[in-house]
């Protein structure tokens, strides 16, 4: 694509002004480093327009906050005090989600990913954000936890000009069918598999 030309222009009677403003769904997937990296990198862009960014991490620990999740929400308190860039939310799932407030909980994984989902599909019906970053969502998928044909219909149906992020491993098919964009990280050398630890500012 030289110079950010498309090689296919398509007859479907749109401006380019609406086709640089079609909301997208994105798939980071592959064994290789970087799927999370790339959508928060994202969602610093996001911010910078002014969006709404909306963060949902599956499977991690809620007791695990990693540097992004620091900078983001910096910067939805620098949003609040000064209007510059957007609002940002940041929800975890490990020990309940963040609006639950069940702290150390340890109840079925499954049913508090089955509640995330539906509070997502709550946020895409009233348009609460901009860029939405489902974080390790393919593990609950994967799992059986949620549904892929609830969130496929979801997606297919949410309304206005939201953006939309999984990321995780061994993808659905049916994710990366319908996605927009699909970025598969292949790995290639790991420090870990020469027994190297992970690194803060590297890993989190």
């Amino acid at each position: 694509m030289p110079k950010g030309q498309p090689p296919v222009v398509p007859d479907d009677g749109l401006t380019t002004r609406q086709r640089r403003n079609q909301p997208l769904f994105a798939v980071h997937t592959g064994d290789g480093k970087g799927k999370s990296t790339a959508a928060f990198g994202l969602a610093l862009r996001g911010w910078n327009q002014g969006w709404r960014i909306g963060v949902f991490q599956f499977v991690k620990s809620a007791k695990w906050r990693i540097g992004e999740q620091t900078v983001l929400e910096r910067l939805g308190q620098i949003h609040e005090e000064t209007g510059e860039g957007g609002p940002v939310e940041w929800h975890k799932m490990g020990s309940g989600w963040s609006w639950s407030r069940r702290k150390g909980s340890t109840e079925d994984h499954a049913a508090d990913a089955a509640e995330g989902w539906a509070e997502i599909k709550r946020r895409l019906a009233d348009q609460t954000h901009d860029l939405l970053i489902l974080d390790e969502f393919t593990y609950p998928l994967n799992w059986g936890w949620v549904d892929v044909d609830d969130v496929l219909a979801a997606l297919r149906d949410r309304p206005g000009r939201q953006h939309v992020v999984i990321t995780g491993r061994r993808a659905d098919p049916r994710l990366v069918e319908a996605a927009d964009l699909v970025t598969e990280m292949t790995k290639v050398k790991h420090p870990m598999d020469a027994g190297r630890k992970g690194q803060r500012g590297i890993e989190w």
